[in-house]
């Protein structure tokens, strides 16, 4: 059972914990310690149990955890259970990007649609996506029950683009836009910056470098 107050460092590594029992239950493990997936993930085994006993625990005395189970259960907390329907607003690079990575599509996020201001790119197509006009968004969220907008375009056209979302009932919002999106309490909004990411890497290639 999923616990109330999670912190978000918690919530930050279950997709790695699903991400680490996916590779365990392909390689044909059926049961792992806590020891045993603290040494592959470099992550405590007090921190693994500490992390799981935020949801009911999952593992027995002696016997360790059930990889497949965990791994099923992982999955329903983080909502890959459900199928979600998304947009992408912006079609160039990035957005071509996210849309050409089928295995969203594995984990049960569905890319509907692709949108864009500029004339000529409409009518163009992604795998089997037409890119289409921002004028035909509203239509097209409602009559398709979308879940999550996707925003791969300029910062400048981020919040006004967010707030169009929100207007046709969209709840969850996530933000490639190089900037961070402060919208009502009610939205989901996951703001994902690649360049802190890349200058993370920089920092310690360059303490590894003095």
């Amino acid at each position: 059972m999923e616990g109330k107050g999670i912190s978000k460092a918690v919530i930050s590594r279950l997709p790695r914990y699903f991400r680490y029992l996916g590779q365990l239950r392909d390689d044909g493990v059926e049961r792992i310690s806590s020891h045993e997936l603290s040494e592959r993930m470099k992550v405590t085994a007090s921190q693994i149990r500490q992390d799981f006993n935020n949801f009911g625990g999952f593992g027995q005395q002696g016997y360790g955890y059930n990889v497949q189970y965990l791994y099923d259960e992982i999955g329903k907390i983080l909502g890959l259970h459900k199928t979600h329907r998304l947009i992408v607003i912006g079609a160039g690079n990035l957005g071509q990007a996210l849309t050409n990575y089928v295995d969203f599509e594995k984990r049960g996020f569905i890319i509907q649609g692709i949108f864009d201001c500029n004339e000529r790119l409409h009518g163009r197509k992604i795998r089997d996506r037409t890119i289409l006009s921002m004028d035909e968004m509203e239509d097209f969220v409602k009559d398709n029950d979308i879940d999550i907008g996707v925003l791969t375009l300029p910062k400048e056209a981020a919040l006004k683009v967010a707030e169009q979302l929100i207007s046709y009932g969209i709840k969850a919002i996530w933000n490639f836009a190089h900037i961070d999106l402060h919208l009502p309490s009610d939205i989901i909004v996951e703001n994902v910056h690649l360049s802190d990411s890349l200058m993370q890497l920089s920092y310690n290639l360059n303490r590894h470098e003095l």
